[in-house]
């Protein structure tokens, strides 16, 4: 899996080039960080449509809690938040996708 760097979202300045801030997805999947403020960005370019499914480690009185999934239209861009909630023993997110081709990611972290 590839670890995902973050892009700081600031009030001064913010991103003027959002597409340019990601990166392919991996074939392998991805990491990310979580927590407050943290966003994946999913930029589907390809002529089908493509699922991101974010594992949820955790359980909830020992029943599993469902991985969360993004279907993001052929063409479209998807955004999901990266909360604790994602947050696997490494500390980060575990990200997969249901194919790559033309598949850009980006994580985003708001900022002041």
């Amino acid at each position: 899996m590839a670890a995902l760097a973050e892009t700081a979202v600031t009030t001064v300045g913010g991103i003027a080039d959002l597409a340019a801030a990601a990166t392919a997805a991996a074939g392998g999947g991805d990491t990310a960080p979580v927590g407050p403020g943290y966003f994946l960005a999913v930029f589907n370019g390809d002529a089908s449509p493509h699922t991101a499914t974010i594992a949820t480690p955790g359980t909830v009185n020992g029943h599993a809690i469902a991985d969360a999934t993004l279907t993001v239209a052929a063409g479209d861009v998807g955004i999901i938040p990266l909360t604790n909630l994602f947050r696997g023993a490494t500390g980060r997110a575990s990200i997969t996708y249901d194919g790559v081709t033309d598949v850009t990611v980006a994580v985003l972290k708001l900022g002041a």
